[in-house]
C-alpha cells in the first residue's frame, strides 16, 4: 500500500469510516456517518485514488461485519465506475447481504457493461431463484442453455440443483419443463424433468421421463439407478430385477451393484445381497459406503468375525462417525461376555443415535462387575439432549436401582421424574410396575389409568393393569376385558396369555384357563407361565402333572421367585 493510500485510510480512520478493531460502529441512531461522497472528496484527489479508498472503504467495512457501510461504499463505487470487475463484485455483496433488489439491479448494469458474460447471466439466474421470480427467469435459463450448446447436457442436469432451495417445487416443475422439452432428444433433459418430478411428488410423470432418458440412451447408470429409485417405492422387486439385468450386462458398474446390494438386504435377501458385497469390497477394498454396509450385513447373518473386521478397518481410516463403529464392536464384544473390552468400546461412543443406548448398557456391566456408584455416576454424568433421552437414562438408572435390592429409591426416582414428564408413557409404565413390586397397588392403578388415557391402545398397560386386578381377586370381569383387548393387539403374547388364563382361573373357569396357559407355556417356557399352569393342574386333580412341571421348571429357574411360592404352597 503506498504512503498517500495509507495516509487517505488513516484519514478515514480518525473521520469515522473506518473504525479500530473491536470498536463499535456507529448507526445511525448512534451518531452521525460523514457522508461517503463527502468523505471521499475530503481525503482525495483523484479518480484512482477514490475508488482505492472506496474498495478499501467497503472490504474494511465486511470485515468488521458493517454490512451496510460495505454493500453502501462497493454499490457507490460500481455505480460511477461501471467497471465490469467492480459491478461483479457489487453483485455478489449485495447478495450476500441479502439486499436482493440491489443485486438484481447491479447485475443488470453489469450486463450492460458484459452482454456476454457467463458469468454476468449466471449470478441474474441464481438472483432471479433467490427472488421467487420464476416467470422473469426461464428466458434467461433458455438463452443461457441455448448459448452453450457445448455444456448442454452438463447445464441441463444443473438445473434442479440450481433451483433446490425454492420451495415451490411444482412452479420449479414447470420451469424445468418448460426450458429442458426443447431438447427433447437429449436425454438429459429427460433426467432433468424426472428430477424436477420427484421434487413435485409427480412419481408417474418421473417414471415416465426416466423411461424415455433410457430409451435415448439404454445403458446410461445414472438414469437406470433414478429409475430402481422410483420403482422401489412401489415394488423393491421390481427394482431389484430391473437392477440386476443392468450389472448383469455391465458387470463393473459399482454405483448399480451397490444398489442392488442394499435393496436385496431391505428386501431380506441376505445371501444374495452378501455376494454382490464381496465383489465390491474386492472392487473398493477401502470405500466406506461399501464396507459399513457390508459389515452391518455380515453381523446380521451371525459373521461377526467378518463384521469386526470391516469395521475396525473403518475405525483406523477417515470414517467420520467413529462413535457407531464404536457401538457396534462394543456390542461384538459384549455378546462375547468381554466384559471391559465392551465397556472401553461403549464408552468412547460420544455422540450420535447410539450415545445414550452405548451409556447404559456401559451402566449395567459396571453394576454386573458391583460398582454401582460408579455406573450411577455414569449415568448421572450423562448428558441428554431431549426429555425422551433423559427419561431413557432415569429408566437405566431405575432399572439398576431395582436390579441391587433398592426398589423404593428407584421407585423415588420415577416419581420425580414425573413430576418433570407427567405425561411420559415409559415412566408411567415402569413407574407402575415397580410400585406393584413395593406393595402399592394403588399407585400401580393410578399410574396405569392415566397412561391408558394417553394411550388407550397400550398392549402392556391393559395387561399389566388387569393382571393386578387378577392377582387380587377384584375386578375380574373388567381385567378379563382388559387383557383381552391386550391380546388383541398382540394375539402371539404369551405373557399376555398367562395373564387371561390366570383371570380365568380366578374365576373359576379351570377348563378355560388350562387350554389358555398351555398354549402360552407351548410358546414361552417362562417360569411364571410355569407357576400358574401347575397350580390350574393341581387344581383339576392332576397333581402327578403339576409335580413334574414344576420341578423341571425349578431346575431350569431356581432362583424364580413366583415359581419357589408356588412349589412352597403345593409341594411342602
Amino acid at each position: 500500500m503506498s504512503a498517500k493510500i495509507l495516509a487517505a485510510v488513516l484519514a478515514l480512520t480518525s473521520a469515522g469510516l473506518i473504525h479500530a478493531a473491536g470498536d463499535p460502529a456507529p448507526t445511525k441512531a448512534g451518531g452521525k456517518r460523514p457522508a461517503l461522497a463527502q468523505a471521499l472528496r475530503d481525503n482525495s484527489e483523484d479518480v484512482l485514488g477514490r475508488t482505492v479508498f472506496q474498495s478499501l472503504l467497503g472490504e474494511f467495512a465486511l470485515q468488521r461485519g458493517d454490512l451496510e457501510l460495505g454493500v453502501t461504499a462497493w454499490a457507490d463505487l460500481a455505480r460511477r465506475t461501471r467497471d465490469p470487475k467492480v459491478l461483479a463484485r457489487a453483485t455478489e455483496v449485495a447478495a450476500f447481504a441479502r439486499q436482493y433488489e440491489l443485486a438484481l439491479e447491479l447485475v443488470q448494469a453489469w450486463l450492460q457493461v458484459e452482454p456476454e458474460s457467463t458469468k454476468a447471466k449466471q449470478s441474474l439466474s441464481s438472483l432471479l431463484v433467490l427472488t421467487n421470480r420464476l416467470d422473469d427467469l426461464a428466458p434467461q435459463i433458455a438463452k443461457l442453455l441455448d448459448e452453450d450448446k457445448t455444456n448442454l447436457p452438463g447445464n441441463l442436469l444443473h438445473l434442479n440443483r440450481m433451483l433446490a432451495r425454492h420451495t415451490d417445487k411444482k412452479a420449479v416443475q414447470r420451469l424445468v419443463d418448460r426450458v429442458a422439452q426443447p431438447y427433447a432428444s437429449v436425454p438429459e433433459a429427460h433426467l432433468a424433468m424426472a428430477q424436477a418430478a420427484i421434487s413435485a411428488s409427480d412419481e408417474a410423470r418421473a417414471l415416465n421421463e426416466t423411461a424415455q432418458a433410457l430409451q435415448l440412451r439404454p445403458e446410461w447408470e445414472a438414469a437406470v439407478l433414478l429409475q430402481a429409485q422410483l420403482l422401489a417405492r412401489q415394488s423393491p422387486t421390481s427394482a431389484i430385477v430391473s437392477l440386476d439385468a443392468f450389472v448383469q450386462r455391465h458387470p463393473d458398474a459399482r454405483d448399480a451393484r451397490l444398489s442392488l446390494a442394499r435393496l436385496l438386504i431391505s428386501d431380506k435377501r441376505y445371501p444374495e445381497s452378501r455376494i454382490h458385497f464381496e465383489r465390491l469390497l474386492k472392487e473398493a477394498p477401502d470405500s466406506p459406503e461399501v464396507i459399513y454396509p457390508a459389515a452391518m450385513l455380515a453381523l446380521q447373518q451371525g459373521d461377526t468375525q467378518t463384521g469386526r473386521r470391516l469395521l475396525e478397518k473403518l475405525l483406523n481410516s477417515d470414517f467420520p462417525d467413529k462413535s457407531t463403529l464404536h457401538f457396534f464392536i462394543g456390542q461384538i464384544e459384549d455378546e462375547q461376555h468381554k466384559t471391559d473390552g465392551a465397556l472401553a468400546h461403549y464408552q468412547q461412543v460420544t455422540v450420535g443415535d447410539q450415545y445414550i443406548a452405548a451409556r447404559s448398557r456401559a451402566a449395567q456391566l459396571l453394576q454386573q462387575q458391583g460398582k454401582v456408584a460408579e455406573a450411577r455416576a455414569l449415568l448421572q454424568d450423562t448428558k441428554s439432549n431431549s426429555p425422551s433421552e433423559k427419561a431413557h437414562l432415569l429408566l437405566a438408572e431405575s432399572q439398576l436401582l431395582r436390579e441391587t435390592g433398592q426398589g423404593k429409591e428407584a421407585l423415588v426416582l420415577l416419581e420425580r421424574a414425573l413430576v418433570d414428564q407427567p405425561d411420559n408413557v415409559e415412566l408411567l409404565y415402569e413407574a407402575a410396575l415397580l410400585a406393584e413390586r413395593q406393595g402399592r397397588p394403588d399407585l400401580l392403578e393410578s399410574r396405569l389409568r392415566h397412561l391408558l388415557r394417553l394411550r388407550p391402545d397400550h398392549p402392556h398397560a391393559l395387561n399389566a393393569l388387569g393382571y393386578s386386578w387378577a392377582e387380587r381377586s377384584i375386578n375380574l370381569g373388567e381385567a378379563e376385558i382388559l387383557i383381552g383387548k391386550a391380546l388383541k393387539l398382540t394375539p402371539e403374547d404369551p405373557f399376555i396369555m398367562d395373564s387371561l388364563g390366570w383371570v380365568y382361573f380366578r374365576q373359576g373357569r379351570l377348563p378355560e384357563a388350562l387350554a389358555t396357559l398351555e398354549k402360552a407355556y407351548a410358546q414361552r417356557a417362562d417360569p411364571e407361565i410355569a407357576a400358574h399352569l401347575g397350580e390350574v393342574l393341581w387344581s383339576l386333580n392332576r397333581q402327578g402333572e403339576a409335580r413334574r412341571l414344576l420341578q423341571a421348571a425349578a431346575k431350569q429357574h431356581p432362583d424364580n421367585q413366583v415359581l419357589g411360592d408356588i412349589i412352597k404352597k403345593l409341594l411342602p
